[in-house]
């Protein structure tokens, strides 16, 4: 009796690999949807946010909820920065401090205040003392109006920061999205909270 050798169907190898095409492609357009209109990740760079978010970590960036969800005063942002304050597109990433209409301003106590009121800022990077580094000016300017349109965004390390105290309040189109959780390292795992700032004015008609 001659040995049987079973005979391979062409047909269903090409099915197979139009299946594996299709669900490459399918995932590819999944990943490409959610990384540009819904979610995406991002390493921080900086030493500006410390110690809230590390140089090296990564965060994951909500940009869907900003089209219904406006952008509120202490949320973290990550922008394209202005194009003419560095030519390096690496994206910022900072605190949301002033609002369209707001006034902030930095006084002689080294706090922020906006539209009148001292923010409370527990967040800001202590010192090996434990005691807050003070806010300072990083030009001759200590006061800003913010304009229709724009934000005004710091670091939460003050001293490390180049932020809207250098180069001015920036329009809300360069944000790219909310940054709403820090998932890696997993032992930096964590959500990032919008602090509360009480009562506030409103910004001055």
């Amino acid at each position: 009796m001659g040995l049987y050798a079973p005979r391979v169907d062409k047909r269903s190898g090409v099915g197979c690999l139009v299946e594996v095409v299709e669900t490459l492609a399918l995932t590819l357009v999944i990943f490409f949807v959610i990384q540009n209109f819904v979610a995406q990740p991002y390493q921080v760079q900086q030493n500006s946010m410390e110690r809230t978010v590390e140089p090296g970590q990564y965060v994951l960036v909500d940009k869907l909820t900003t089209r219904w969800d406006p952008l509120k005063r202490g949320d973290i942002v990550v922008f394209n920065p202005p194009p003419t304050w560095t030519s390096d597109p690496t994206p910022f990433i900072k605190r949301v401090i002033g609002l369209p209409g707001d006034t902030v301003a930095i006084k002689d106590d080294g706090r922020v205040y906006v539209n009148g009121v001292a923010l409370d800022e527990p967040y800001t990077y202590r010192n090996s003392q434990g005691a807050n580094e003070p806010t300072l000016p990083l030009t001759g300017t200590s006061s800003w109006v913010v304009p229709a349109g724009d934000l005004f965004v710091m670091g939460d390390h003050r001293q490390k920061s180049a932020d809207s105290r250098a180069f001015g309040p920036i329009p809300e189109s360069s944000v790219i999205g909310r940054a709403f959780i820090r998932y890696w390292p997993l032992s930096a795992l964590g959500i990032l909270q919008t602090p509360s700032y009480g009562a506030i004015p409103a910004a001055a008609p």
